[in-house]
């Protein structure tokens, strides 16, 4: 127990110091465009470099507010600070395309022997276009974040009986309840799940988000979700962070079994499998059973969900399951990070089918992380509809 939380504190710090080089560095790049664009004296500069650090540690700030009980304060400074997080990181995408575009120009320069300095944009121009976009982004982007969809599958299954006709399950996923989502937020999300009239209820994991222990109400109000076929989840990597074993209190005060590397069968009818993170492998250095091997467990005859926070596909497991559903990667929440995701899951969002009857959807996310706000990320509420359908058809 000792060497796993000595092990999880170094992984914490180095996410941690590799999260500030990085943030740390996107605020140094606007102060540097700044100071080139519009040569601020010596007393604008410092008020300017004083601004940014305390932007940079907000995360931090935020964290200690929230400690000390300060939860209105920090509720403030976590608005604050991440939007200005949503902004400068869409300032400095702008920005830096700008940069590429100069960068190509010169090569262009060089490589034809011409001078094309006139189509360069002037350093204050260079400046105010980014700033501007990323401002009038990250507002669109606030109330898109507040848009909640709804997003129908259907799926034309003979593992559902034809006396039962139709199962409706209803997925969530990266909620991220915190400080940012909250009570409005939520009751929105139990609107769009009531709406659906749900028979199987599932959370791919998030459901909550940093210190947990002072939300108050917002269990009940889950837990006022009835569906008669229960309601289930998994682990996600933020469980973790918030305290897995607090995140899972949580979850079940909620009303949903947590499943952690096991099955259930949800009335008589559809097997549910759910697997840890693997974040809580990484921190707590437990091996559980693979996945091959607990879907191996379950009636085969039986339409089985496997719940799985991240959308990796284990192609061991294809044939075992029928549908896989995930999130984690919130289709980048803020366009163009989005290209990021595809790097490490080559499924972006929606559905996918694989080999040996096997399918994957991928949720969007229902809330935020970091930023309350989402470009071309839409937030959503799955409703899944299983269909009998006969063999062939």
């Amino acid at each position: 127990m000792k060497s796993a939380t000595i092990y999880s504190g170094v992984i914490m710090s180095l996410f941690f110091l590799v999260f500030f080089l990085i943030y740390g560095g996107t605020h140094l790049y606007l102060f540097s465009k700044v100071k080139s664009a519009l040569s601020p004296g010596f007393p604008a500069s410092l008020f300017l470099a004083l601004f940014l650090f305390l932007m940079v540690i907000t995360p931090v700030q935020v964290r200690v507010l929230e400690n000390m009980g300060m939860e209105t304060f920090a509720r403030f400074m976590a608005y604050t600070g991440y939007l200005w997080m949503g902004f400068i990181f869409l300032f400095f995408t702008a920005s830096l395309a700008i940069d590429i575009y100069h960068w190509l120009i010169h090569c262009a320069g060089f490589l034809f022997h011409r001078d094309f300095s006139a189509l360069f944009l002037a350093k204050r121009t260079a400046l105010i276009l980014p700033v501007a976009l990323g401002m009038a982004t990250a507002l669109y982007g606030y109330f898109e974040a507040c848009d909640i969809r709804a997003e129908r599958v259907v799926i034309n299954t003979p593992k559902i009986p034809r006396a039962v006709g139709k199962l409706t399950i209803v997925q969530i996923s990266d909620v991220h309840l915190g400080l940012i989502v909250r009570e409005e937020r939520l009751k929105r999300i139990i609107a769009l799940i009531n709406g659906a009239s749900p028979d199987l209820l599932v959370s791919t994991g998030d459901l909550v988000d940093g210190q947990i222990n002072r939300m108050t109400g917002l269990a009940e109000l889950l837990q006022d979700i009835r569906p008669g076929f229960g309601k289930f989840a998994v682990t996600g990597n933020h469980e973790m962070y918030a305290g897995l074993d607090q995140a899972v209190g949580f979850t079940e005060r909620a009303g949903f079994k947590v499943l952690r590397n096991e099955g259930s069968t949800a009335g008589e009818l559809i097997n549910v499998v759910g697997v840890d993170d693997p974040a809580i492998g990484r921190f707590t250095h437990s091996r559980p059973a693979t996945e091959k091997t607990l879907l191996m467990k379950v009636p085969p005859d039986r339409f089985t969900l496997l719940l799985k926070h991240r959308p990796a596909v284990d192609r061991e497991s294809l044939g075992l399951f029928d549908l896989q559903l995930s999130g984690h990667v919130h289709k980048g929440q803020i366009f163009p990070f989005n290209l990021l995701t595809y790097l490490f899951y080559p499924v972006r969002t929606g559905f996918a089918l694989y080999p040996q009857n096997s399918a994957l959807y991928v949720s969007r996310g229902t809330g935020t992380w970091g930023p309350p706000i989402r470009f071309l990320a839409p937030p959503e509420v799955t409703v899944i509809e299983l269909i009998h359908a006969d063999k062939g058809k």
